[in-house]
């Protein structure tokens, strides 16, 4: 496996991936996944053989912040070490950055995942979180 930046946006794979995960939301305005893409602070892919088996995606400032906003894998690609393959690779890109966020499902194989890579629920911090949709 490989693990490269996304530098050239394909719409198919991109739609693609986020349907099989099951992220339509996203897919209903694929111009606005697209600019989101185009205005990350980083995206990482994986690759085995030229094929794409998940995307990291990252926003922020790069040096007191970050928020891991899309993490997807494959679902034939999921429990292969791609995901946490790519979130380290984030982890190792920006050692030094105060705070990485992301929201996540509250299901115990996501909580377990995240929390096996260093993670603690804001709750745990004191902390709540709040969103606007």
């Amino acid at each position: 496996m490989e693990i490269k930046e996304y530098r050239s946006y394909n719409a198919a794979e991109i739609r693609r991936l986020y349907t099989e995960v099951a992220w339509t939301a996203y897919t209903e305005n694929m111009s606005a996944l697209e600019q989101g893409y185009k205005n990350s602070l980083l995206v990482l892919a994986a690759y085995e053989n030229d094929e794409l088996l998940g995307i990291i995606r990252v926003v922020g400032d790069g040096f007191t912040i970050i928020f891991v906003q899309d993490i997807l894998v494959f679902p034939s690609e999921q429990r292969k070490g791609v995901g946490t393959a790519l979130l380290k690779a984030v982890l190792d890109r920006y050692p030094d950055v105060r705070q990485i966020e992301l929201t996540t499902d509250n299901t115990p194989k996501t909580v377990a995942f995240y929390k096996s890579l260093g993670f603690t629920e804001f709750s745990e911090l004191g902390c709540c979180g709040f969103m606007k949709c």
